[in-house]
């Protein structure tokens, strides 16, 4: 795996240098498209049990279907709905111990897998994007009381937020990718984009986002919502790293509960059974 992820490395560094020398404003688009694709594509994934028992539903976004499960609780009312937003290269059945834990606790869940992710249409995503799409489900499926998020998708239930301006929404942000200008510097790090480029491919960012990179910030964002957040984060991330929250960490600000874990980096976190049930916990009406 190492072998090919170096081939593929040198590869779209040639690439980016060849399509830079003639125009870097086409080596940015390339940049651009890269950037805005898993990785690892969709294998087919075998679906874990409590997935086989959820409703399969879906919605339209951009001539896209966009594809996911709601489970209701059995033998009692639904009392709170949760949404669960994976991350980027990432797909909703990661989170099956979650439903499950959630399903207990009488809450009805939802999750969807983002275009280009698990079993959705599509093959790329922006940001921009993930966040109307999780605007769209929470008007179709809604009312939401709760978001579980990891990684970018917790950037953009974070901006999603900031629209919605729900004081009563709880979000959970596990591992968020806090500043997407951090993704494009390690972008730029691994692919090494001429400085040409890597300003078009800056500018080609931020005519798609509408803002510029630095907007796209959880840190901005948290700082100034009203609703309970709970962020998690290791301090051996090495995706999204720790020192990127110190800017809202450190304030300590009353309506986010920061929990500080170390030793089980970006993914393995949400897998811990204490973070869950920290989770569990602050999200209890």
């Amino acid at each position: 795996m190492k072998l090919l992820q170096k081939i593929a490395k040198g590869y779209y560094r040639a690439r980016f240098r060849t399509l830079g020398s003639v125009s870097p404003r086409i080596a940015a688009e390339a940049a651009f498209q890269l950037f805005c694709t898993p990785y690892s594509g969709k294998p087919k994934r075998e679906m874990p049990p409590v997935f086989q028992q959820g409703t399969p539903v879906s919605l339209t976004f951009q001539q896209l279907t966009i594809r996911g499960f709601e489970w209701l609780p059995q033998g009692m009312p639904a009392t709170h709905t949760l949404l669960i937003c994976h991350g980027f290269d990432s797909f909703s059945y990661r989170f099956e111990d979650y439903v499950t834990r959630f399903l207990q606790l009488g809450y009805r869940v939802l999750a969807f897998d983002a275009p280009g992710h698990g079993i959705s249409d599509g093959k790329k995503l922006n940001i921009v994007e993930y966040k109307q799409i999780i605007l769209d489900i929470i008007h179709r499926f809604g009312p939401v009381n709760g978001i579980l998020s990891h990684s970018i998708g917790a950037l953009a239930v974070a901006l999603a937020a900031e629209e919605l301006q729900q004081p009563d929404l709880k979000l959970t942000l596990i591992a968020p990718a806090s500043e997407l200008s951090r993704a494009v510097h390690q972008f730029n790090h691994i692919f090494r984009l001429s400085p040409a480029t890597h300003a078009a491919f800056v500018t080609r960012l931020e005519a798609a986002g509408g803002h510029p990179v630095q907007w796209f910030s959880v840190n901005r964002i948290v700082q100034h919502l009203q609703q309970p957040v709970m962020w998690l984060h290791d301090t051996e991330d090495k995706i999204c790293p720790f020192a990127d929250t110190a800017d809202t960490r450190l304030k300590h600000l009353p309506h986010v509960t920061f929990v500080q874990t170390t030793g089980w980096g970006h993914s393995q976190i949400y897998r811990e059974q204490s973070v869950q049930q920290q989770i569990a916990d602050f999200n209890l009406f």
